[in-house]
Parts: structure tokens; sequence; C-alpha cells
């Protein structure tokens, strides 16, 4: 008799399915979700478009029309061309595989994104992951030394990082930019709502970069939509390795609506940045806890015990994310996601708990 033991590769054999944890009850802010739903207005007026879609038919591949909308309203250079994902996931995974030449590498300052390493195992890539520094900035002249040692194929550096929430030095990425001169270095802008920089507008100034976005933070992590712009060269090879109809109808539709109505997001993303500066301030305040700056719409807070944290904060119905184990240099640490004014409050007050009597 077969069993997945003889089929399956060891080392996926050995592996543990991507955690999303139940949040069913509880106040969720554990995935860095944006809290806030549409206007009951719009979210009407967007379920009166969806009806029109054909559902009986493939999606579009390329649909042309969206991507000139997602170049004009996100304000892409003219002189990139758009490759769309189910989510920034997919682009990672078709990268990861469009570069799978045998010996093949790829380099990431580490704590981050753990898509990163898991996509280049799936596609047999030597992940070689560089580790910040202990006040979680870039450790540039570390990673420029393994961009020389390993000459990857892909780096990545993420603007700003999770899950750290630190945004890079410009001056560090541009030395990384410079340095990586055989690798494409891909810079991951999944947070730039609440960021207040981005290195999109340079996208087409650069031969060896490429810029990734998501609309998940924006508000619409439910309809899975990634997007990279870089240069028609790099465009056109990632094409190749797409899955066919990789976005479906009901994606695209609800993308081509809203991003007529980006002034409603970027209102929501405008109050949660307000919400982590005060976030930010009443839990820094709290006894034996270290605040790291965040430019995304979370907080890396170290506490005296993570695991008695996220407890703590459960049995009061908050879901947090508890870091302390994905690498050594984020001991004790958990990550609140930004909510709403009442969910933050509801937060604080766990947290709160957690003060010595």
């Amino acid at each position: 008799m077969t069993t997945p033991q003889d089929i399956i590769r060891p080392d996926v054999l050995a592996m543990t399915s991507y955690p999303v944890a139940d949040s069913t009850g509880l106040i969720k802010l554990d995935a860095m979700e944006n809290p806030y739903s549409l206007p009951a207005d719009l979210a009407k007026r967007l379920g009166a478009h969806l009806a029109g879609v054909t559902l009986n038919r493939y999606p579009a591949p390329r649909p042309a029309d969206l991507l000139s909308k997602i170049k004009r309203k996100m304000q892409l250079p003219d002189a990139c061309d758009v490759l769309l994902g189910n989510g920034s996931d997919e682009l990672i995974s078709m990268m990861s595989v469009a570069c799978s030449k045998p010996g093949a590498k790829v380099v990431a300052p580490v704590p981050g994104f753990v898509m990163y390493e898991m996509s280049a195992k799936f596609a047999h890539l030597d992940f070689i992951g560089v580790p910040l520094k202990a006040d979680f900035t870039l450790d540039a002249d570390a990673l420029i030394a393994a961009v020389e040692e390993h000459e990857p194929a892909l780096v990545y550096l993420a603007y700003p990082n999770n899950p750290t929430g630190t945004l890079y030095d410009d001056t560090d990425m541009a030395r990384v930019i410079d340095a990586a001169r055989k690798s494409l270095v891909v810079i991951d802008e999944a947070y730039q709502p609440f960021a207040g920089k981005s290195w999109m507008p340079r996208a087409a100034e650069f031969d060896n970069v490429v810029v990734m976005r998501t609309v998940s933070k924006l508000g619409l992590a439910g309809i899975r939509l990634g997007y990279m712009a870089g240069r028609p060269s790099w465009i056109m090879q990632f094409d190749k390795v797409r899955p066919p109809y990789n976005i479906n109808v009901l994606t695209q539709a609800t993308a081509d609506f809203l991003l007529d109505h980006l002034d409603v997001l970027d209102a929501q993303a405008a109050d949660l940045r307000a919400q982590r500066a005060a976030l930010a301030r009443e839990v820094a305040a709290l006894p034996g806890m270290t605040v790291f700056p965040s430019a995304g719409n979370f907080l890396l807070v170290r506490v005296p015990d993570a695991a008695v944290a996220f407890e703590t904060l459960l049995t009061s119905r908050v879901l947090i994310k508890n870091v302390s184990k994905m690498h050594p240099l984020l001991v004790n640490c958990v990550r609140l996601t930004v909510g709403t004014a009442e969910e933050n409050a509801h937060m604080v007050a766990a947290l709160k708990k957690l003060a010595p009597n």
C-alpha cells in the first residue's frame, strides 16, 4: 500500500503547514488585517457590480484594463510592466520557480517574511538568511558580503519589514541594490499604505529591481491580489510561470471597482497610522514592555514572557502573534496588529494584566 511517506519529498514531510490560528469569537489582531469593512453604501454598490460578473467563463489571464488602472491609480512608472498574483505569496512563488536553476540561491534579512524562505525551499533554491542588527535595522555590510559571496538569484528587501516593522535606511538599500548587480532585488512593499515612503517611483530606474505590493493591508485581504512592477524584460519572464487564469473574475471585478474609491481605503489607512502612534505610546508606558519603531500596521513588542503574554491576551479574547520562536533576535517578542480604537483599548487592558503585582 502506497503512503504519503513513499511519494512526498522528505523535506516537505518534515515541514509544518503555514499556521493560521482559529479566531472564532476573538478580537483578531494577529494577521495585520485592516479592521474596517467598507461603508454600507459602497458595499451595496460593490455587490451590484459583482452581480453582473460572468461566472461561467474563465477570467482574462492578463486583464489589460485592470492592469492599466493599477498603473494609473497606484502611480506606477510608465516604463514598468505589471504582473498580478493571487496575493504576494504567489508572486514570490513565481519568482522562485522561474529562478530555480541548479545551485541558485536566495538571500534575505532575517527575521523576515517566512514565505521568502518557504518558497525558496519549495523550488529547491538555497536560502541564506542574514541577521538584522539587534535593534532590527539592516546590517547592510553583512548583507552585501552575503550577496558578494553567494551571488544569489534573488535578494529580498521588505520595506517595511515584517515582523519587525523596520523601514530600512534608503542609503543602505541603495548600497545593496548596487552590490547585487548579478541578482534581482525584490523590494516588498506590502505595508506601503502605512510607511509614508516608497521605492515604486524608482522601479524603472534599475535593471535589477522589481517592486512588489499587495492590496491585502489596504483593506482587501479577502480578495487576494498582489502586483509587481518592473522593467518589461523581468515581468515577461515571470509571466511565463504564472498559473493560467490565476486572478479570478470576482477579484478582478472587486479591484476594478474599488480602485475608483481609493479615498475610502486611504482614509482608513490614515486612521490606522494615527491608531498605531497612540497604541505605541500606551504599550510603551506599561512596565516591562519595549516597543520597536514600526512603519507597518503592527507593533513588535518585547515582553517579559511571550508565551504568558499570548495566553493572557487569549483569555481576554484577544488574538495576537507570538513570534518569539521565529528567530533568536525575537526572543520574548509578540506582534500586535493595530486595530480600531476599541480593539486597541481592549488589547491594552489585557496587556496591563501582565504588570507585576
